[in-house]
């Protein structure tokens, strides 16, 4: 259990068996009435944000947010397959469940997932992937004046903005937090 009072940044708490973390706090004491905690918190599971004044006595359940580095094996054509490296386990999972992170993934990647109650509700890819250019425009000369970029298609699927000077069939380095070109892998 976790009280109103004992806030921070980052602490993770149930309500109405849903779970949420904490993206700001601020203890109030106004001169007149009892004191409270403003909160702005973020629903783990649909990503809304919400606003709250809470007593401070009030408590609530900790959520225990479970993370697991998986396996991403293959697709199916409407579910995705993780396995679980330790008990081989394989989770299916949805297009909408893994909609930002597939994007990076190669089979047989590694892949961050969350879980909340052993239902799986976020993917992450790693920060930094290696990717193999399959389809780019060639690069013209003499347009070098600014920094020009071009559209590329990796192995995956994903398109990323390269530079001018970039060709199909080269390895290069992503940050998949931004989708931007890092540089030759």
């Amino acid at each position: 259990m976790v009280s109103a009072g004992d806030f921070r940044k980052g602490i993770t708490f149930e309500i109405n068996g849903e779970p949420h973390v904490i993206l700001d706090f601020q203890h109030v004491k106004p001169g007149k009435g009892a004191a409270f905690v403003r909160t702005k918190y973020k629903n783990i599971l649909t990503g809304a944000i919400r606003e709250e004044a809470f007593n401070p006595n009030d408590k609530f359940e900790n959520a225990h947010i479970e993370t697991k580095s998986m396996q991403y094996l293959y697709n199916d054509g409407d579910l995705y397959y993780f396995m679980d490296g330790e008990t081989y386990e394989q989770v299916p999972l949805t297009a909408d469940q893994v909609e930002d992170a597939i994007q990076w993934l190669r089979e047989n990647d590694n892949a961050t997932i969350k879980f909340f109650k052993d239902k799986a509700f976020l993917v992450e890819a790693p920060n930094f992937v290696e990717l193999k250019i399959i389809e780019t425009e060639p690069g013209v000369k003499g347009d070098t004046a600014t920094n020009v970029t071009k559209a590329a298609t990796v192995e995956t699927g994903a398109t990323v903005h390269v530079p001018i000077f970039i060709e199909a069939g080269e390895v290069i380095k992503i940050d998949t937090r931004s989708g931007e070109y890092l540089g030759r892998a």
